[in-house]
């Protein structure tokens, strides 16, 4: 299978021992191309990815920032992040959005970041790389009011509700390690129900393994144990997951 990892932290820490060993297993295990996102640690450092996919011809970046970082943002950012949107290697603005299991930045200035960058994106003309937890009605309610651009609902975990809304608002729904996970029942409904012009898969490496990998360090090379259970899930074979996805990446991002 030729894969693309459309969702993945290779400038974390964690891959600091061994990162060229990682990616040399990716093109290994057939993925071809990955997705490095750059919010990294948060501003004032905004090219956590860029770095990355400029090193190597197969590594694509975003620029964003995190709304664990939100609080971290400075008229200066959104100038940066501007400026680097420019760039051939980003591909995208991400990941942005709403957190509101961890509440690391204030909800209102996680709103405000959020927005502001999804101006940045529509003057840009990139797509948006979307984080949402426990804030779907917000994250919606503000992607109706500000943004017609699609984009990638990215680590997706929602049931078939909010497949449904995020697939009329155009997005594509990006499925992680969690699609194997033996209690995600309702997020493979959604993955049955999806479109297959809207899939995407990732792994949002290091974290979230998939089974059998669960609970060690997430890597690109794994993803091939979500695209098998992908193609599981909706009764195909695993070639035509590993094709489909290839193609929606191109079609939203490389077109």
């Amino acid at each position: 299978m030729k894969l693309v990892d459309s969702h993945c932290h290779l400038d974390d820490k964690q891959f600091d021992p061994d990162r060229e060993e990682v990616i040399e297993r990716a093109l290994q295990a057939g993925v071809e191309r990955m997705l490095a996102i750059g919010t990294g640690s948060g501003p004032p450092d905004l090219e956590a990815g860029l770095r990355l996919a400029r090193q190597h011809a197969f590594i694509y970046a975003t620029v964003g920032v995190h709304p664990h970082d939100a609080a971290k943002a400075a008229p200066e950012t959104f100038a940066a992040l501007e400026a680097l949107a420019a760039d051939s290697k980003v591909l995208a603005i991400g990941e942005i959005g709403l957190d509101y299991h961890y509440d690391f930045s204030p909800r209102e200035v996680q709103r405000d970041v959020f927005v502001a960058q999804l101006q940045l994106a529509a003057r840009a003309g990139k797509p948006i790389v979307i984080h949402t937890r426990e804030a779907w009605d917000d994250t919606l309610l503000l992607l109706r009011e500000h943004w017609s651009g699609g984009g990638i609902m990215h680590c997706f975990s929602g049931g078939p509700a909010e497949a449904r809304q995020a697939l009329d608002l155009g997005f594509y729904l990006s499925f992680g390690g969690v699609l194997t996970f033996p209690k995600a029942e309702a997020l493979r409904e959604a993955a049955r129900l999806a479109p297959e012009d809207r899939l995407l898969v990732e792994t949002d490496a290091p974290y979230l393994a998939p089974v059998p990998k669960r609970g060690k360090r997430n890597e690109p090379a794994f993803m091939v144990e979500t695209a098998r259970r992908l193609a599981e899930v909706r009764g195909s074979p695993p070639e035509r997951i590993a094709e489909v996805t290839t193609a929606n990446f191109e079609r939203l991002l490389l077109n």
